[in-house]
């Protein structure tokens, strides 16, 4: 009998490690090894051009606080489950999203009898996977295990960890850094023009966020779970692990993070309205806690049919003829729906110097107060800044901050906070998210300027790809530092750069001295889409993205170099007919910096390529005709 049980596990052994499974389209295929006892698997992609190499995982597991974890031993492998889904997404890339995958589980067994599960999933455009426990005794997730190989040569774009994910992505082709640890998303040239990103999703409160180290080996990426001491039990499971697959253009438009993530949780959403907002802070470097000035943003909004307008920080010491109520009750009598900002009072807090106001959400019963308190005066939404890193603690905040905002109708926007995980399709009332470095820095340092037009062509590439980001863009005038991108870059950021709450960053009198048509462009700009499309482009260099919006799309384009450039433009996205277009061109002269035109017929006709000028830009609107 035990001959027949060893044999029976030895053709589990040689079974697994030849099966290869496969993603809908067959594309994306993965292969378990288990070569001296340790468990590994291989991400391969196939195009036209045949089989690539994408991504090893040679080391997987978690440890639990009771010795769980240890000596796994692969015990079965699942048939494929075939999932689809389909859901409405009130933000973000489109509006209906569909997507397959087949679902592959594998059993362990460790040191404890326990069972440990590593469901896959693999998708059309990537692999999600996470781990299971399906009967847990109350402990701690001491460590994850996890590690993405990524070999030295291959060019990567990555940033160096940071809580408030506000760094850049510097092209490289190694893992070697000072700190050697690295946040989400990661984008990795595997091959000649196929690419993998990898981030994760699908954060609940028993978690903490998670981050990249390889200080063992610097091609070994290892998954680093932040602060995590909240004990579980019962059936648990991991966040899920993301790595999108395929060209560029499936990374940009891709919406794994939100198809792996838990459906709408807050039922009606007909009062959840996204749009442009006015932004005080960056023209003054400080706070709305001027009266006089932020009537001064309300009467933008208004005379640019703007929705919303931010009274930011320090709006708890207003001065200057009124007080909160007194502008809160200025925009509402114009039509203009007011957000205010509170610090979360987790990181930079009070007595560090920071703003306020301070310490009135922290507690669930002063939350509950605030919230009803903004939703009788008719405030619209909160921004919510300055939050403490990816520990357990903070995610359970930030979800409880959600729900509690849902049951009086506000809108979030979260800054100085954590990537997006998929949250935005969970609780769609979350509208935005900074975790970028965006055009508030030029307040802060001289660093962004000469960087800004890299920057801003790899961040479609990279940051974007996972969720909303609040760049604050769209600045034709200088803050403290100035900027050296064109007006046709800063234009062109409004569409390539999706987030649901657009802030635009410029100071009045700077918007309302443009051109009519610039004018025009701001009022009616869309900050939800039916459709995206990657047109072209790679990271740092440029990108020309098609956004579309009913009958209209909205293509915006970047030059991030420092020399002009020519681009053909592949307008094979469009149905066929006539459309009439409105072209926002730079000029070259700085006394008149646009260039603005019509046109009607067929764009393969009139405009099969675009040069851009040095860090230059343009939009074109297309309406079909």
């Amino acid at each position: 009998m035990k001959k027949v049980v060893l044999l029976s596990l030895l053709c589990c052994s040689l079974f697994s490690c030849n099966k290869e499974q496969v993603s809908p389209n067959g594309k994306i295929t993965l292969t378990y090894s288990n070569e001296n006892q340790s468990h590994s698997f291989h991400l391969t992609y196939t195009d036209a051009q045949g089989k690539h190499d994408v991504l090893n995982l040679p080391a997987i597991g978690l440890l639990t606080a009771d010795g769980g974890g240890k000596n796994l031993e692969l015990k079965s492998i699942s048939d494929a489950q075939a999932i689809h889904d389909e859901y409405i997404m009130l933000t973000g890339k489109r509006e209906q999203c569909s997507n397959d995958a087949n679902e592959y589980t594998y059993s362990f067994k460790d040191s404890l009898d326990r069972e440990l599960r590593m469901v896959f999933r693999l998708y059309n455009d990537g692999v999600a996977f996470r781990y299971e426990i399906p009967e847990l005794a109350e402990t701690t997730i001491q460590e994850e295990l996890t590690v993405y190989r990524i070999p030295e040569g291959k060019n990567r774009w990555i940033q160096t960890y940071d809580p408030g994910y506000e760094k850049f992505f510097p092209i490289s082709t190694t893992g070697e850094d000072k700190k050697r640890q690295w946040g989400y998303p990661a984008l990795i040239e595997a091959s000649e023009n196929v690419f993998a990103l990898i981030s994760e999703a699908g954060i609940e409160k028993m978690h903490s966020g998670s981050y990249l180290k390889n200080e063992n080996e610097v091609t070994d990426y290892k998954v680093t779970l932040d602060k995590n001491e909240k004990p579980v039990s019962g059936h648990w499971f991991s966040p899920w692990r993301i790595v999108i697959i395929g060209s560029l253009a499936d990374v940009v438009e891709s919406t794994l993070i939100t198809d792996v993530s838990s459906e709408n949780r807050i039922g009606d959403t007909s009062w959840i309205q996204p749009g442009s907002v006015s932004w005080i802070y960056w023209a003054y470097n400080h706070g709305s806690n001027d009266y006089q000035i932020v009537k001064k943003y309300v009467d933008l909004a208004v005379e640019l049919s703007l929705p919303y307008i931010l009274i930011d920080a320090e709006w708890d010491e207003m001065s200057n003829g009124g007080t909160i109520e007194d502008a809160v009750r200025y925009a509402k009598e114009r039509n203009v729906k007011p957000l205010i900002w509170y610090n979360s009072s987790t990181a930079w807090i009070k007595e560090w110097g920071a703003p306020g106001p301070h310490q009135r959400l922290n507690k669930p019963e002063d939350r509950e107060k605030e919230f009803a308190w903004l939703e009788q005066m008719g405030v619209a939404g909160v921004k919510i800044d300055f939050f403490a890193g990816d520990l357990q603690e903070t995610m359970e905040y930030y979800i409880d901050l959600m729900e509690c905002a849902v049951k009086h109708k506000l809108l979030v926007n979260f800054h100085g906070a954590t990537i997006p995980r998929g949250w935005q399709r969970t609780y769609p009332n979350l509208m935005t998210i900074e975790a970028v470095y965006g055009a508030e820095w030029y307040n802060n340092a001289p660093i962004l300027t000469p960087r800004a037009a890299a920057h801003n062509a790899t961040l479609p590439f990279t940051r974007n790809v996972i969720g909303p980001m609040d760049y604050t863009p769209c600045t034709f005038s200088d803050s403290q530092h100035p900027h050296i991108t064109s007006h046709g870059h800063e234009l062109a950021l409004t569409v390539l750069f999706e987030s649901a709450l657009q802030h635009l960053a410029d100071r009045p009198e700077s918007y309302l001295a443009q051109p009519e048509e610039v004018k025009n462009f701001l009022s009616n700009l869309p900050t939800t889409w039916d459709d995206t499309r990657l047109v072209s482009g790679y990271p740092a260099e440029y990108v020309v993205m098609a956004r579309q919006k009913d009958n209209q799309w909205y293509v915006g384009g970047l030059n991030g170099t420092d020399a002009n450039k020519t681009i053909n433009l592949d307008w094979s996205f469009l149905e066929d007919g006539n459309y009439r277009m409105t072209l926002f061109q730079d000029s070259g002269n700085s006394e008149e910096p646009w260039k603005i035109r019509q046109k009607e017929g067929k764009p393969t006709d009139f405009m099969k390529e675009m040069e851009l000028l040095t860090r230059g830009g343009f939009v074109a609107v297309l309406e079909k005709l």
